[in-house]
């Protein structure tokens, strides 16, 4: 079976074309600037390469799809009713399906929601102190992101590593335009830091991460703002970009600004994932290993040494030689604590959710 597993931003659309069971790679490409979701898709679907199935990496639609489902009236409504809470993402791929469904007709269309790692964080670090008609009625708790990414680190580790999966105390730590945690115990998710919406946790590009909801409150009352308003703002200017006054708030571009606010930025994004590992050190009852991925964790030594710096007592001991040298999975400590730098492959993840759930 071969499954096309899109990969979608605002602007760009990343594709892989793999081959199910055995996971070959048969095509891959990149669409920049995109305007057109269908000009992009009739581009890959007029390729020599046959297409049964497309899989999307989709992001928030409630508890009752905290998985991956065929898509159908059930799927696109719930993408509809958590919008509010994920709207760049939720739109994006609101956007995709209707255009896949007219490109593609037949074909049948999978979403592989983000949130089902994290299926199996306890109730007690999932709930939220909300009445319970939040929780009941509207499905208000920790979801958490980026579970493609986590899973796959949750499987990669142990392999690099050669040691049992069932045994690891493993933090995966995504760093990139959207950066999030996640605390793998025997290869399950236990805790993670983004909560009910892609917003919270750690500092992102252009979105907010750990912040007091009375803030929006007040900021609402005092300015007679309506909530989306709000919602550009918090979206669009805040994290690294309102932190350091770099537009995009790209980690190259605000390490170059070299102003006391750029290196605020910084600072705070690796103060945000120490303060994670010594919580999840906790949580795991220890640590066995770290992964850094994503654009800013494989690729930024200078970030990764931010936030190991004064974790010796910890057991995590970078060695500066291996942080900032070399390419690829690679081990970069010297402790008892095994760092690593390793790529991600969400859309390996994604399209084996696919294949189970079409059979």
């Amino acid at each position: 079976m071969n499954i096309l597993v899109p990969n979608l931003g605002s602007t760009s659309l990343k594709y892989q074309i793999i081959e199910f069971p055995s996971e070959a790679v048969l095509s891959r490409g990149r669409f920049e600037r995109v305007t057109d979701y269908r000009s992009a898709i009739g581009e890959i679907a007029a390729g020599s390469t046959p297409i049964d199935a497309v899989a999307f990496k989709a992001v928030l639609a409630g508890p009752r799809y905290r998985g991956t489902f065929v898509i159908d009236e059930g799927v696109t409504a719930a993408l509809e009713q958590f919008l509010p809470a994920a709207p760049v993402h939720n739109r994006i791929y609101l956007d995709a399906i209707a255009a896949f469904r007219d490109s593609m007709p037949g074909v049948p269309l999978v979403a592989a929601f983000e949130t089902e790692f994290h299926r199996t964080i306890p109730e007690y670090a999932r709930v939220y102190g909300v009445p319970a008609e939040w929780r009941a009625r509207d499905g208000v708790e920790r979801n958490g992101f980026h579970g493609a990414s986590h899973e796959f680190i949750s499987w990669r580790v142990p392999e690099f590593l050669g040691s049992s999966r069932d045994s690891l105390r493993v933090i995966s730590c995504h760093l990139g335009g959207s950066s999030s945690i996640c605390a793998i115990q025997g290869g399950r998710s236990v805790d993670t830091s983004m909560g009910f919406s892609p917003q919270s946790g750690l500092e992102n590009a252009t979105r907010h991460g750990e912040l007091d909801a009375f803030a929006v409150l007040y900021i609402m009352d005092r300015h007679g703002w309506t909530t989306e308003q709000v919602r550009q703002d918090l979206s669009r200017v805040s994290g690294l970009a309102g932190l350091s006054g770099v537009p995009g708030g790209d980690a190259r571009d605000i390490a170059a600004a070299g102003t006391p606010a750029a290196a605020l930025a910084l600072e705070v994004l690796a103060y945000q994932v120490r303060k994670a590992f010594g919580a999840y050190a906790a949580i795991l009852g220890g640590i066995d290993a770290i992964a850094f991925t994503g654009g800013i964790g494989e690729n930024s030594a200078a970030i990764r040494s931010a936030c190991c710096r004064g974790l010796e007592w910890l057991g995590i001991v970078l060695d500066q030689e291996a942080n900032e040298n070399g390419t690829g999975d690679r081990l970069l400590s010297s402790g008892p604590v095994r760092v690593l730098a390793l790529a991600t492959n969400e859309e390996l993840i994604v399209g084996r959710r696919a294949y189970r759930v079409l059979g």
